[in-house]
């Protein structure tokens, strides 16, 4: 015990099979009880979030013959942030012929998590990823082809292989128009009712079972409560508590703070990734950064001036000789495509040494020139377009005629709800999937697997362990005056009242700005005990500002997107605190959290197995308590812990 939490007792995942790792999922599969067709059309349940996860599990379990509610907060389910992901999507397929496997797939992905993530769990993803992309060919998915017809590869960061399949840029847009149009299909049989632009702002628990959500109308301002069997929560990540990320403005952690508060565990929050290749900050003015696809570094060379002296010249007039190609030559073995962690850090210190460039020294250069060269402007084209034209779009400046400047943003987290073998956390009933949980990639996402996850998780691995959970319904009928339920709709109606009330003298963006520079400067690409310390203490005064002087205008009883924001960014300032506690109480490197103190000479990672080998699963204890602790131990038999290095 501390200052900051309490020790609690392990958690344990007791869905996890044992065994050959191989033939883990076909026996848990097997032993999991079904329910029958006709069993099913007498179940419901709910699935919140529209994206490759949930738009794929609603598609799948509703074509399954269970009856299925979908909520979204977006106009309609096809806006998801998954529309955003560029690069691709992993799958050991193996087409390129280049010692590909099931088994190198699973070893790349463990190692490149940092080794802080579940075997089974990861083993079974490469193993499912193979027949994610048979899917969703056989949706239309217009994945690239080469010359003959086959689908074609390309390589993406903490590989030595080509097992990425990709649509241009726009990988992720189309990819979600497949799952997209399944859903469609079973929203016209009426399998699905689609609730588009509405908000999950509460779980509703009956008999410790989670039997459905409070939602609120975002048009109207309606409050209803929505009752099923089982909850399936897919809402995406938190990135957005550092203000200034990747994601859409509307991606928020509300649905998962709302289980969290109600007795899910919170897995690993301080694992978060901040991507290298991102569109740096123009000024104070932004509301949000732009992502450049990973796939770029195939390609594109990154490099910043050998002396701090250039930085200021046009990079035309920087010679060959004068350039610092510095991940080639750190990492000669992986060169440009190491991972995400590693990428961003280098490039974070060479900004450091004084040798970033553009405004305010906080960029470095990707490089085309040595590839339209050996290519020519056409073949970089066809690859890489849409993503130059943004970029023009964006900068004003030709990515063909000179190099892009790039700098790392927060873009992905890894950690998330805490989910067993089955996806289904430690409120029964309750299952999380895709980025809102925490299950597949330690402490480091490798490039081109968020996609995989997601897809693996809706269309291959929730159908088949919710049934287990679903053989004992159908649950008992709820009403609407069911205490549980009371209590549920009242908590939500008591909040927005609250907030409307406060009618202080600050907006609510200027708080969540004023968060993410707190939770960026002490909590981003490196962080230490004092900064974290200090940013505990700064964001729990922020947060008490916050429920005194904010200002709401408006009414509850209507379109209000300050009321909207006004409750995320309440949770994003409990969550900030649970994150800064998460990566003070983790006092080694890993992934893409790295402590300053724990580090070996030439400045790289440096973990501690010995004392954090484990999942940190965090459970909720008010407002102003302290958080409980529950460590779920890590064991490795196949991929064992070693130095990670990509030299």
């Amino acid at each position: 015990m501390n200052d900051f939490w309490i020790e609690g007792e392990p958690v344990v995942d007791k869905a996890a099979p044992d065994g050959p790792v191989e033939t883990r999922w076909e026996r848990r599969k097997f032993a999991a009880k079904l329910v029958n067709p006709a069993n099913r059309r007498k179940l419901t349940v709910i699935v919140v979030g529209t994206g490759l996860a949930g738009g794929s599990a609603a598609a799948t379990l509703a074509e399954a013959g269970y009856r299925v509610k979908s909520y979204c907060y977006q106009d309609s389910p096809r806006r998801a942030h998954s529309i955003a992901a560029q690069g691709g999507i992993n799958a050991a397929k193996n087409y390129r012929n280049d010692g590909d496997s099931v088994y190198r797939l699973f070893y790349d992905t463990v190692k490149g998590g940092d080794f802080r993530a579940r075997e089974s769990n990861v083993y079974r993803l490469a193993q499912v990823s193979v027949n994610i992309i048979d899917q969703c060919v056989a949706q239309g998915v217009p994945f690239a082809r080469e010359y003959g017809g086959l689908l074609d590869n390309r390589s993406f960061g903490g590989t030595q292989v080509s097992r990425t399949f990709y649509a241009r840029g726009q990988t992720g847009q189309q990819l979600l128009l497949g799952a997209y149009q399944a859903m469609e299909r079973q929203i016209g049989l009426g399998n699905i009712e689609m609730n588009a632009r509405h908000e999950m702002l509460e779980l509703i628990i009956v008999d410790g079972k989670a039997r459905g959500i409070v939602v609120r109308d975002m048009v109207t301002g309606e409050i209803t409560t929505e009752f099923a069997d089982a909850v399936v929560l897919a809402s995406g990540g938190y990135g957005n508590v550092f203000f200034l990320s990747t994601n859409a403005k509307g991606c928020n952690v509300t649905a998962s703070w709302r289980a969290h508060r109600k007795g899910a565990l919170f897995a690993n929050p301080c694992y978060t990734q901040i991507h290298p290749t991102c569109i740096p900050e123009s000024g104070s003015h932004q509301s949000k950064l732009t992502l450049m696809s990973e796939s770029l570094r195939n390609d594109g060379r990154v490099w910043v001036p050998k002396r701090a002296a250039d930085c200021q010249k046009p990079a035309a007039e920087i010679a060959e000789e004068d350039r610092d190609y510095y991940l080639e030559r750190i990492y000669p073995s992986f060169g440009n495509l190491v991972p995400r962690d590693i990428a961003s850090r280098a490039a974070k210190n060479v900004c450091d040494e004084g040798r970033g460039v553009g405004p305010g020294g906080l960029g470095v250069y990707l490089d085309f020139a040595d590839a339209i060269k050996r290519l020519g402007r056409k073949a970089v084209e066809a690859k890489y377009g849409n993503l130059f034209e943004m970029y023009e779009r964006i900068t004003g400046e030709d990515p063909y005629a000179t190099p892009m400047r790039i700098y790392p943003a927060v873009h992905y987290t890894m950690g998330g709800l805490w989910v067993d073998y089955d996806l289904q956390s430690t409120i029964p009933g309750l299952f999380v999937i895709g980025e809102a949980n925490f299950s597949d990639h330690g402490a480091n996402r490798l490039g081109a697997s968020a996609l995989m996850q997601g897809l693996a998780d809706g269309y291959f691995v929730l159908p088949n362990t919710i049934n287990n959970y679903l053989a004992a319904g159908p649950f008992p009928s709820l009403s609407e005056q069911d205490a549980p339920v009371v209590e549920a709709r009242k908590q939500v109606e008591d909040r927005i009242k609250k907030l409307l009330e406060i009618n202080g003298d600050r907006t609510v963006d200027s708080f969540h700005r004023e968060l993410g520079q707190i939770m960026w400067e002490y909590c981003g690409m490196e962080r230490s005990e004092e900064g974290l310390t200090k940013a505990v203490g700064l964001i729990r005064a922020l947060k008490e500002e916050f429920w005194t002087r904010v200002k709401v205008p408006g009414k509850g009883e209507e379109l209000n997107q300050n009321l909207e924001k006004a409750g995320r960014v309440a949770d994003f300032l409990e969550l900030g605190e649970l994150m800064c506690i998460d990566a003070l109480h983790r006092r080694e490197s890993c992934g893409g959290h790295f402590r300053a103190e724990s580090q070996t000479p030439d400045g790289e990672a440096l973990r501690h197995d010995d004392e954090f080998s484990y999942a940190a699963a965090w459970e909720y204890f008010g407002a102003d308590g302290k958080p409980t602790l529950h460590k779920e131990e890590l064991n490795f038999e196949y991929v064992h812990p070693s130095t990670r290095s990509y030299k």
